[in-house]
């Protein structure tokens, strides 16, 4: 019997409950397995990214700030993300390490589902790797407007997918806000008044407790997705690409909240 060995790598990842959702799938799926927390910096993810083509892992997971160097660490990149070059899932096969964004799939499966159909265009706040993989999802089917505060990096992602560049804090009518930034995850507000003209949030921060941007959605009836919600999206593909293994994203969901 397999005994997986997976891990999430970033810094910071003290916080992180992906350990928390593996280990819970594991168990639905009846696999054995541990899944742990690396606090890394790029030469520690290159060196266990060396380990996973040896075997010795089965799965890695990426987190912030590395996403862009796991893609230039991997030999091959799935659908989509060749383009957004942000990998957040690693596995290999035959010595050669294979780089997905299920951020990608994540974000794919929010912008398909009916909660932010009256959203016109998109405003995406920041511009990393995140940030591209939220592009590579949208795929030019909506307008998009990016907003970062560093004003070359939003021009270099729409030089690479297209859209527009706003400046920081600009708000745009009718959007599906989508922060990509750690804004909130220590208690900040989004900048000016982008919630109230907007038609949707995705807001990819998460706590103990839900953002202000999300309690702000809430009471303004503002349809929106958590940073929670995202997180077990995108697991529940990691999963599946590790393990084979399909696990309804809304048990895990359910689950997660309660932790």
């Amino acid at each position: 019997m397999t005994i997986y060995r997976l891990a999430v790598l970033g810094d910071p990842v003290e916080r992180s409950k992906s350990p928390i959702l593996h280990e819970a799938m594991l168990g639905l799926a009846g696999l054995e397995g541990t899944y742990v927390r690396i606090r890394a910096d790029r030469d520690v993810l290159s060196q266990t990214v060396e380990e996973l083509r040896r075997g010795e892992w089965h799965g890695l997971n990426v987190t912030m700030p590395l996403k862009e160097a796991a893609a230039e660490l991997s030999d091959d990149l799935g659908p989509r993300t060749e383009l957004s070059r942000s990998v957040n899932t690693l596995l290999a096969d035959g010595g050669r390490v294979a780089g997905y964004s299920t951020d990608t799939t994540a974000f794919r499966a929010l912008l398909e589902s009916d909660r932010f159909a009256d959203a016109g265009s998109i405003l995406l706040i920041g511009a990393g790797g995140s940030a591209a993989a939220a592009m590579a999802a949208i795929d030019g089917e909506r307008p998009v407007y990016v907003g970062a505060r560093r004003r070359e990096r939003a021009e270099r992602l729409t030089a690479t997918f297209g859209g527009e560049v706003v400046r920081w804090g600009a708000a745009v009518a009718g959007s599906l806000v989508i922060n990509t930034t750690p804004l909130g995850m220590n208690g900040e507000n989004l900048p000016g008044e982008i919630l109230s003209a907007c038609r949707g949030l995705i807001d990819l921060p998460y706590g103990g407790a839900p953002t202000p941007a999300i309690r702000s959605a809430a009471r303004l009836e503002i349809p929106h997705a958590d940073g929670q919600e995202f997180l077990v999206r995108q697991a529940v593909e990691s999963f599946r690409l590790w393990t084979g293994a399909n696990i309804d994203h809304l048990e895990l969901l359910s689950a997660v909240r309660n932790v």
